[in-house]
């Protein structure tokens, strides 16, 4: 029988506390325990510790918080520092602006296989709705289908039936690397695959591709993917786009690295050996 795996949540966050800390509430009521919750931290500033030492003082799974110093965009550094302090054998990245609905944990356990990662999917929130969720703390586990419905109607949120059906595991895996839903924002990788290809790329600055990257090299490594929609949505909190700078140039590094097959991140994980 196959053993189910030890479960670690790395949470990437910079500067937004209040969005952490309604993620890291989403977290805590899970419909399963046996995972543990790792804040990868780009730098914050004192609000978003302070924030983290009071969820910690409740908290009903270990938390530990991770923090590098500001200096600038540095997510890939971030999500690698997070995995080093992660105890689990699978590790799921999730930003801290993207809130798990209750089986959000069951599920990406549920859909792990060896050789695969999971890529999940996202139903992104309006600004409006996602300033009264934050304001009200509107606590988004207890939205029923009514709710939804009337949601997707008013624009409030962006897609649905994702959150209304759920598909078995069956015909989620895939032999053929696709550009299509590569987001770390909703990622279940295990940690020996991570390991293998070294982690994210640290070389990735500023905003953009770095997921695509680190996909990329797991595919040249073996590992395939399955589709983690109708499964493992999260809500994904509106903010402003990121400054996208350095985004054609880091598109181009992955295109390359496509081109080559190459493997292992040109400064990853064994960066903080």
């Amino acid at each position: 029988m196959r053993q189910a795996p030890r479960i670690s949540l790395v949470i990437t966050t910079y500067n937004r506390p209040d969005a952490l800390e309604l993620v890291v509430e989403a977290c805590f009521g899970q419909s399963e325990r046996g995972f543990e919750i790792i804040v990868a931290d780009d730098g914050s500033a004192e609000a978003t510790r302070a924030c983290v030492e009071r969820l910690r003082s409740r908290a009903p799974v270990p938390l530990t918080h991770v923090w590098q110093a500001d200096q600038g965009f540095r997510a890939a550094m971030a999500r690698n520092r997070g995995t080093r302090a992660a105890s689990g054998d699978y590790i799921v990245f999730l930003d801290g602006d993207c809130v798990p609905q209750r089986d959000f944990v069951a599920l990406h356990r549920a859909l792990a296989r060896p050789g695969f990662l999971v890529s999940g999917s996202r139903v992104l929130l309006s600004e409006g709705y996602t300033a009264r969720v934050l304001a009200e703390g509107i606590d988004l586990h207890l939205l029923g289908v009514a709710d939804k419905l009337r949601l997707r109607h008013a624009g409030a949120i962006n897609k649905v039936l994702q959150l209304l059906c759920k598909w078995p595991d069956a015909g989620r895996a895939s032999k053929r690397f696709t550009w299509r839903r590569i987001k770390s924002c909703n990622l279940g990788v295990w940690r020996s695959d991570l390991y293998k290809v070294d982690g994210f790329d640290e070389g990735f600055l500023g905003w953009g591709h770095e997921d695509a990257d680190l996909v990329l090299r797991l595919f040249n490594a073996g590992v395939m993917r399955k589709d983690g929609a109708f499964a493992t949505e999260v809500f994904h909190l509106w903010h402003r786009e990121a400054r996208r700078d350095l985004a054609s140039s880091n598109l181009k590094l992955v295109r390359e690295r496509a081109a080559d097959k190459t493997v292992r991140a040109a400064r990853g994980l064994s960066s903080h050996e």
